[in-house]
């Protein structure tokens, strides 16, 4: 099954000839469809919603009798909510050339999904998720001043900024990025009716920083997606680099900094990522929250303790993640709240702090962080199958 959009048509045959060539076409392989829907005996009229339209006055402008109206509106209430159909959006009218009224309305709400209505007799609601078809891409690029800027100028998918950032956290300083610092990525591509709609995941990558290479190889060990480079150790650590996906360090950590609000120097004792509000802020390691409160100085915040070693605390939020208070457990990764700039913030940041034997530390200069499991015997083999496979393709065409 394939996808076809077809715009308002014109029919300039009689109903007999269209009826004959029907017909000739019930055993043709490339009948064309939509949805599941074979449209060769039916026009395909594509509009847009205007301001004010509901479903409803749609399908009365169309013809439909009242009741049909009625009745699909009832059936759609389990699966689609007709009060979000959105003024500008598409949608589509199938009628057969010997009816005048339309014998289906379709309706995407986002990229990956359709509602089709049956207005015939026998009405009905269903939602059709389109097939996502993946393809591998490689990618190859070398840094002039930024990974993003590079990505960006090689009209890269920007997804693979954090993506790759996500991968090598632990390896690659993306704050000290040097000029003459390359990168390639085998990663898969999300397709959906012929467009590229995002990136699934990184395959395989390598970096080389500061004079050093760097492999990746993705891997599931039974305990979910890891990176492991070429001799098989985890890239990941037991902590993530940062609590936000990508952002830029306003503020490092220090014994002597001048505060911006109290105007005055003392210490920071955290490290300040600025980014939009509303951004999300993940927990870096599993682990129990054991505040989340708000107070005049940092404002909104979480602290949790990850075991009796480290805990982490996160300052200046807009607000909590739904379910996140006191006593909850999270996992590393889990969204625990979003950026803001309440307490003493001049704007949109998260102060993230990091505690060593209760003591505030600069967590990147911890060098003793546990590192993740590294492939296990029993994984040998299959890890290295695909180690080979992907490193002749990281190898060639290297810059």
């Amino acid at each position: 099954m394939f996808f076809l959009g077809c715009n308002s048509v014109t029919n300039n045959f009689s109903i007999q000839d269209k009826k004959l060539q029907n017909i000739s076409l019930k055993n043709n392989p490339l009948s064309k469809s939509l949805y599941g829907i074979n449209i060769d005996s039916m026009f395909v009229e594509t509009k847009k919603i205007k301001w004010g339209e509901s479903f409803s006055d749609i399908l009365f402008k169309s013809g439909i009798d009242n009741k049909i109206i009625f009745d699909a509106i009832n059936k759609s209430k389990k699966i689609f909510n007709l009060k979000t159909l959105k003024k500008g959006k598409e949608y589509k009218l199938l009628s057969y050339v010997d009816k005048k009224k339309p014998a289906y309305f379709i309706y995407e709400p986002d990229l990956f999904s359709a509602i089709v209505y049956s207005l015939q007799d026998s009405i009905f609601v269903d939602k059709r998720i389109k097939p996502i078809h993946l393809k591998e891409k490689v990618v190859y690029g070398s840094i002039e001043s930024s990974l993003y800027e590079t990505i960006e100028k090689n009209k890269f998918p920007l997804d693979l900024v954090y993506l790759l950032v996500d991968v090598f956290a632990w390896q690659v300083d993306f704050y000290k990025i040097n000029k003459g610092d390359r990168f390639k990525v085998v990663y898969l591509e999300e397709i959906i009716d012929n467009k590229v709609i995002g990136i699934k995941e990184i395959k395989a990558a390598y970096f080389y920083h500061n004079n050093k290479d760097y492999y990746a190889f993705k891997y599931d060990q039974g305990k979910g997606i890891d990176y492991f480079d070429e001799k098989g150790n985890n890239l990941r650590k037991t902590f993530l680099r940062s609590p936000l996906n990508f952002s830029r360090i306003s503020s490092r950590y220090s014994k002597k900094r001048f505060h911006p609000v109290l105007k005055r120097y003392k210490s920071h004792l955290g490290t300040d990522y600025a980014a939009p509000r509303g951004t999300p802020i993940r927990s870096v390691a599993d682990g129990i929250v054991t505040e989340a409160t708000r107070n005049r100085g940092n404002g909104i915040y979480v602290k949790i303790k990850h075991n009796n070693k480290y805990s982490t605390q996160y300052l200046h939020m807009s607000k909590f993640a739904k379910k996140i208070k006191k006593g909850v457990r999270v996992v590393q990764g889990q969204t625990i709240g979003y950026v803001g700039s309440t307490g003493l913030a001049t704007g949109p940041h998260v102060c993230f702090r990091f505690w060593k034997n209760g003591i505030q530390v600069d967590p990147y200069k911890q060098n003793d962080l546990p590192p993740g499991e590294p492939i296990s015997k029993i994984h040998n083999d299959t890890f290295e199958y695909i180690r080979i496979k992907y490193l002749e393709k990281l190898k060639i065409n290297l810059i």
